[in-house]
């Protein structure tokens, strides 16, 4: 569960809920809350898919679609992990800056060596990934939680944030926010990888044991994902009342947002920000490489050692983040996090609408068939994405052709 979580408040997260947060403070905390509701349904049907017939998600799609339809397939999930990899490349490599001094373009380079870091993991076993995620996820969660303390914001506002607001389908700039914060918080791969990791455990083969597990799965990542839920809602919280309430509503870029913390909450605030940053990243980079090795072995067929399947994928990712740091500096580093953001929730529905499909096929699923109930939500969920990411391509299109 917490695996799964820690894709959902990885440094693409930080962008979208620090450009959302100074611009229009508290107003998005809805689709925060919306987001990972979302979130726990889907990932409930991920583990369905599971248990029931177990197969993870990319092999199952393999299974029921030609291959041609499954290597498009194959090539969308692998450019929604570059996205991923591309936040995680900027996003520590603003870490390290911050809180080392390293130059932006050689920390870009220094993510690439996080393989070895990979290898190491992977070596000592599945349970001691697990243990160093779980780490991190603690510190993040404690150097948020000293920072609210520090912005002091206005709880009664901040409760209010969580109610729906229509200004999000009139405000083409809030809505383009909202779909980073959607993109960034309901990660495509997340739903590849959790088919795959809750088979690690041991189950039964009973039909009352795979639904007790089933429910153990479907329980533990609920848990996490609330607890993904706090940190993606700090910092936004931590945003609307250091930069928003202060007047400073074009906040989007990490470093910019690290050197006004200090002024405003105190000295402090921007080395915790930093540290959390970097756990941010490496975190994130574990889930990453386990979801880019089930995605290939799943669609494809294909294997390549973990060592060589992250060094590819790295190395894709940090071509562009190294072109726009060295071309443009650290300026337009947030534009390019909150891009990969909404990337990530334009290539959503290909994995969602498959996964919807099969957990409500009895022929796949067999006794544990998703109940109608849940299907339905289910299907509005991944109707409700395909809407928003077709007004953002629209309201895109006006915008360049129109003027």
């Amino acid at each position: 569960g917490y695996l799964v979580a820690v894709g959902y408040m990885d440094p693409g997260n930080w962008a979208t809920s620090l450009a959302g947060g100074s611009k229009f403070g508290y107003a998005l905390l809805f689709v925060v809350l919306v987001s990972n509701i979302m979130a726990i349904i889907l990932q409930s049907l991920c583990a369905r898919l599971a248990f029931a017939s177990g197969r993870d998600l990319a092999q199952a799609c393999r299974d029921s679609y030609s291959r041609p339809v499954s290597v498009v397939l194959w090539l969308l999930a692998e450019g929604a992990i570059i996205a991923t990899d591309l936040a995680e490349v900027i996003g520590t490599a603003i870490g390290l800056k911050l809180l080392f001094g390293i130059p932006l373009e050689i920390g870009v380079l220094i993510t690439a060596l996080d393989v070895f870091l990979i290898m190491a993991l992977q070596r000592v076993g599945f349970r001691a990934i697990e243990a160093v995620v779980i780490a991190m996820m603690s510190l993040i969660a404690i150097a948020f939680g000293l920072q609210i303390g520090m912005a002091s914001p206005v709880w009664s506002e901040v409760f209010a944030g969580y109610l729906p607001t229509t200004r999000l389908l009139t405000d083409a700039d809030m809505l383009y926010l909202g779909l980073g914060i959607l993109g960034a918080t309901v990660m495509p791969h997340n739903l590849y990888l959790h088919s795959s990791i809750v088979q690690t455990r041991a189950v039964g083969d009973t039909l009352p044991e795979r639904r007790e597990a089933m429910r153990l799965a479907t329980i533990d990542s609920t848990v996490a994902l609330m607890f993904a839920l706090l940190v993606n809602s700090a910092i936004l919280i931590l945003a609307a009342a250091a930069f928003f309430k202060t007047g400073r509503h074009e906040v989007a870029e990490l470093g910019e947002a690290h050197s006004l913390l200090a002024p405003i909450i105190g000295p402090m605030a921007p080395m915790l920000f930093a540290f959390a940053l970097i756990a941010c990243g490496l975190n994130s980079t574990v889930t990453a490489t386990l979801a880019g090795q089930i995605v290939m072995e799943g669609f494809v067929n294909l294997k390549m050692k973990p060592w060589l399947r992250r060094l590819t994928t790295r190395l894709i990712a940090i071509v562009p983040a190294a072109v726009v740091t060295i071309a443009f500096g650290e300026k337009e580093t947030g534009k390019l996090l909150v891009l990969s953001q909404v990337v990530l929730s334009l290539q959503l529905s290909f994995a969602v609408i498959p996964l919807v499909m099969f957990t409500a096929s009895r022929a796949k699923m067999g006794a544990m068939v998703a109940p109608r109930w849940l299907t339905v939500v289910a299907s509005v969920i991944a109707a409700v994405i395909v809407a928003l990411n077709v007004k953002l391509l629209v309201d895109t299109a006006v915008g360049w052709f129109g003027g």
